[in-house]
């Protein structure tokens, strides 16, 4: 499973999503920063944080909880 975390810098929300991901201990995943990316910055900007599954494509936009996030994690 390879998970990305779509961010932006000084994101509150996505501050709140590491802490969920922390908390549900999820498997590593990688944060992908989208400000200087115009093309991540179109497909992402309003919807981050975001929570990609490289394996399978699908994604988990915000906002989810405990519940969700784990759900979205044990599917793939």
């Amino acid at each position: 499973m390879t998970l990305l975390l779509y961010q932006r810098d000084d994101c509150k929300l996505c501050d709140e999503a590491v802490a969920l991901l922390a908390a549900v201990r999820a498997p590593e995943f990688e944060s992908v920063w989208i400000d200087d990316d115009a093309e991540l910055e179109a497909r992402y900007g309003m919807r981050v944080p975001v929570l990609h599954d490289g394996s399978s494509g699908r994604e988990l936009d915000w906002p989810f909880d405990v519940g969700t996030l784990r759900a979205f994690i044990a599917e793939t």
